[in-house]
This record gives structure tokens, C-alpha cells and sequence, in this order.
């Protein structure tokens, strides 16, 4: 018998930062693993009537989503060999799109139906490792009818791109790797994803036949990561670890530095005015930074994470080839807005298991 539509009693509780004096929600209480999707996949639909996360409470990773309403929590899949970092919630709040061994799925999220909507067949599906392309993120249009899939077949990456209304599926692009694949909120035949560790921005139409680079390394010890849209600029924002952050304008090719700020996993809101990112080495906690401006970063609230991965402390680790490092990403707080801008949602290990966490960024201060 399936656990999808099974219920949990809400187990939120509020603190206030001790620094800042804002307040946080800690909005998970089991002893097991929770997390968002990832800091640039939404992790509530555009009505904010659910809080989308995966839960390892049943054993293995799980879709679950919390009720906004009622605050109750609500087992939405139950499926072997879910890949819990390819779960991307749909903007009207219908659907969970996620990757399970070799296919692709969905689930609706009133009835707890889920459709297989493709089938890759005898693949790796992601490239080994804890970080970047191995992660197996996927990528949905602003509108929901989009959905693109990197799929590693062997030596290459195929992009896979399913019509979610049409159900066609087709493979529009093939190259040696491809991470991190978000569709631009302005075009949906814009998206941007990561290259090699030694060249990771680029841009495809959704045929493929426009691929191409929109941000090259002014050097070799250049550590280019966490590049992500800004929303109404046709920007893409990426971190110049551990220098600060710049942004390329998709078209143009100009580029600009936003601040100076050591930022790790950053994100601006829906809105493009402001970003939320999180600090590692040291960890600093959460701030706040505005996408045009002086650069100043203002404190959010701690996340005392544990923030795994030792090879952000050094240099640039990877112009030799693949690195193996432990960092397991539940570990990481990959802070990501509310579509409202009234919330930021992220995680934390810091009561010795993963919760996920919600701090309001007008509040105090």
C-alpha cells in the first residue's frame, strides 16, 4: 500500500536570532534528513499554499509538502530511488516533477497520482560525486510546460527536454556535462546551465542550435560556481568564489560586479532587487544583499549548518580534473525566497539532524 497523501501532524516551532532578533520557523522536527529542493529551484508554488521539501522519515527521500493552511505535513510520493536534488515543484502548485532511476516523473499533488512522463532507458542518469552535474538538479519554465533533464549517457550529458502538455520528449543538446540547468523567468527558450568546473556558464535555446558560452575564466585559479538568474534583467549572477559576485548579461555580454561579499549559495528574489545568500569559510550566517547598489551585505540570521566540503577552503581544486570531496549538500543552507519576497526558506543541521527553516528578512533587523 502507497504512503502518497499520508499525513503528519504539523511540527513547526519559532525562535527568535539571537543576533539579528528576527523571527525563524523551524518547520521540520523528525530525527532524519530534510531539505528544499535547491537554492534556485522554488520551493513553494507562486501562491505560497504549499512549502514543497524532501523528507528521509520513511527511510528513504520522499517528496513532502507543508500545508500552508493547516501547517499539517503531507507525504506526496512514494517511489524507490527517488533522486532527491531533481525535484522541482510546479508554479501553479499542481504538480512535483523528480527523476527515479532511469525515468522521469510526476505528481499530482491533489490526487497523489504520478505519471511516468519519460523513460531514459540503460543509463547512469547523473556523474558521480556529490556536487555540480551529480546532483541531478532539472530545470521548469516559468509557465510549468517546460521541463529539461540532463541525463548522462555514457561519455556525454544528453539534454532531454519534455513537453509536460504535449508529453512529446526529445534529446535537443549533447555535451561533455551539463549541471545546474534553470530556464530564464523572462524566456522560456532561454537556459542557462553549467559546463566544466573550468567553464561553467552557458546558454542554450531550447533546440540546442543556439548553444554557446556567456562567461569565460579571466585565468585559470578563476572559481566560477552557483550561477543563477536574476529575474527581469536577462543577468545571470554567479559567484567569483571566494571574491564576491559578478553578473553577465545574457545578450550583451557585459559584465559587472554586484559586491565583494565572500557569497557561497546565492539567489536574488523574485522581484530582482535583492539576493539571499549563505557564507562558508567562514560561516557568517545569511545575508542580504542588493542586486544594484553599493554591494553591502546586511546579516539575515545564523544558520549554524555544518556546511560540508573541505574544498572550499583552498584554491581553485578542479584544473586537473574531477575532485573527489564529502559534501553531502542536506548539510548546506542554500537559502532561497519566497515568491512574495516575505520569507526565506533554508537548511540546517545544527539539532544534529537536517531541518528545513523559514526567516522573515523585513522582520527586525
Amino acid at each position: 500500500m502507497s504512503d502518497r497523501g499520508r499525513t503528519w501532524p504539523a511540527e513547526a516551532r519559532t525562535a527568535r536570532d539571537a543576533r539579528s532578533g528576527r523571527l525563524v520557523r523551524q518547520v521540520t522536527d523528525h530525527p532524519s534528513i530534510h531539505h528544499h529542493p535547491f537554492f534556485f529551484v522554488p520551493a513553494w508554488d507562486r501562491a505560497m499554499t504549499k512549502l514543497v521539501f524532501v523528507s528521509h522519515r520513511s527511510g528513504t527521500p520522499q517528496v513532502f509538502f507543508e500545508e500552508r493552511a493547516t501547517g499539517r505535513l503531507v507525504q506526496a510520493t512514494d517511489r524507490a530511488g527517488l533522486a532527491e536534488w531533481s525535484v522541482h515543484p510546479s508554479p501553479c502548485g499542481r504538480f512535483v516533477y523528480y527523476t527515479a532511476g532511469t525515468a522521469a516523473f510526476r505528481t499530482d499533488l491533489e490526487t497523489f497520482e504520478e505519471e511516468e512522463l519519460a523513460s531514459f532507458g540503460a543509463v547512469e542518469m547523473r556523474e558521480k560525486g556529490m556536487v555540480g552535474a551529480a546532483m541531478g538538479t532539472t530545470a521548469l519554465s516559468a509557465s510549468g510546460r517546460w521541463w529539461a533533464v540532463p541525463v548522462r549517457t555514457g561519455p556525454v550529458t544528453r539534454f532531454v527536454l519534455i513537453d509536460t502538455e504535449a508529453g512529446a520528449v526529445g534529446i535537443f543538446l549533447e555535451r561533455d556535462t551539463i549541471g545546474h540547468p534553470q530556464f530564464c523567468p523572462d524566456d522560456e527558450d532561454l537556459i542557462l546551465y553549467a559546463g566544466p568546473m573550468t567553464d561553467r556558464v552557458w546558454l542554450t535555446d531550447r533546440s540546442g542550435a543556439k548553444n554557446r558560452r556567456a562567461y569565460a575564466r579571466e585565468d585559470r585559479m578563476q572559481w566560477i560556481t552557483h550561477e543563477t538568474w536574476i529575474p527581469g534583467r536577462r543577468e545571470i549572477a554567479f559567484v567569483d568564489w571566494p571574491r564576491g559576485m559578478q553578473a553577465v548579461h545574457a545578450d550583451s555580454g557585459a559584465t559587472r560586479w554586484i559586491t565583494r561579499f565572500p557569497a557561497w549559495h546565492a539567489v536574488s528574489d523574485a522581484a530582482g532587487s535583492r539576493i539571499v545568500c549563505d557564507t562558508t569559510f567562514p560561516d557568517r550566517g545569511l545575508h542580504l544583499l542588493p542586486v544594484e547598489g553599493d554591494g553591502e551585505a546586511s546579516f539575515l540570521c545564523a544558520s549554524e549548518a555544518s556546511s560540508q566540503g573541505a574544498h572550499w577552503g583552498g584554491p581553485f581544486p578542479y584544473n586537473d580534473g574531477p575532485v573527489a570531496v564529502e559534501a553531502a549538500q542536506h548539510t548546506h543552507p542554500h537559502p532561497r525566497f519566497s515568491p512574495d519576497g516575505s520569507r526565506v526558506v533554508f537548511t540546517s543541521d545544527r539539532t544534529g539532524h537536517a531541518q528545513l527553516y523559514e526567516v522573515l528578512p523585513d522582520e527586525g533587523g
